[in-house]
């Protein structure tokens, strides 16, 4: 069993969401995000329901790159080891290109793609260390195709992740260390509660019970949930941009 597990973006959406589920598996938890007064609260329930388990948390902007190496090490100083670390940080700002919104799309660019870089940089210095570990990174299904509007960047952003994380699964063939990418589909969250188009979307819990059970398979590539995005994907990889558009 990964025992010991820190997930970045914690404070809300799918890394809240996991924390809960992980923390109900016995699991003890790093939990950093920017934001730390909701982690505290979020802290203080996880120990008071599971009091078998130990939460720790730190304040963290994934784009501080130097910080991204601390608060890995000083968690891994606090727990011992590090057995799976959950890239999960991410952003969705932005707008079509060429209509005014370069600085929101930049930070969308730089947190999904450069703060993922910094983060599984820092993950892997420590498992390459200890020699074990899942490093397991959160990207999209809007990774399959390039996406319009408001999407267009996430969407590249999540697709450089996949790729990646895919080159690092790569790079850890034939090594006690395991490497997953999660492609989740339309799960009810901070960053997409606004959509007015998400088809297939579902409620937080429910999403967040189908990434846990993925991750802890351990796979190369996971679409969650499995129905329907498994399908989805076939058809985004062989539908027309025209209609894949219309899509997401």
């Amino acid at each position: 069993m990964r025992k010991n597990i820190l997930i970045t973006g914690a404070s809300s959406g799918l890394g809240e969401g996991m924390a809960r589920e992980f923390a109900a598996k016995g699991c003890n938890l790093a939990l950093c995000a920017r934001r730390l007064q909701p982690m505290l609260e979020l802290k203080a329930e996880l120990e008071a329901a599971h009091p078998n388990i130990s939460v720790y948390i730190r304040e963290l902007d994934v784009c501080n790159y130097p910080q991204v190496f601390e608060v890995f090490k000083a968690f891994k100083e606090d727990m011992g080891s590090l057995d799976r670390v959950i890239v999960n940080a991410g952003m969705g700002k932005g707008a079509s290109l060429g209509t005014g919104y370069f600085e929101a799309n930049r930070q969308t660019a730089e947190t999904n793609f450069v703060g993922a870089l910094a983060q599984c940089e820092a993950a892997l210095e420590i498992m390459r260390a200890q020699n074990s570990g899942h490093l397991v990174t959160v990207s999209s299904m809007s990774a399959l195709r390039g996406s319009a509007r408001a999407l267009n960047v996430y969407a590249a952003s999540k697709a450089g992740l996949r790729n990646m994380t895919e080159g690092i699964r790569a790079d850890m063939m034939n090594t006690p260390i395991k490497v997953s990418c999660i492609l989740p589909g339309f799960i009810l969250t901070p960053i997409n509660e606004g959509m007015k188009k998400a088809p297939m979307r579902v409620d937080l819990a429910s999403g967040c019970k189908s990434l846990v059970k993925a991750i802890e398979k351990e796979p190369a590539e996971a679409k969650v949930p499995a129905w329907p995005w498994v399908a989805v994907g076939l058809a985004m990889k062989i539908f027309p941009l025209s209609i894949v558009s219309k899509m997401t």
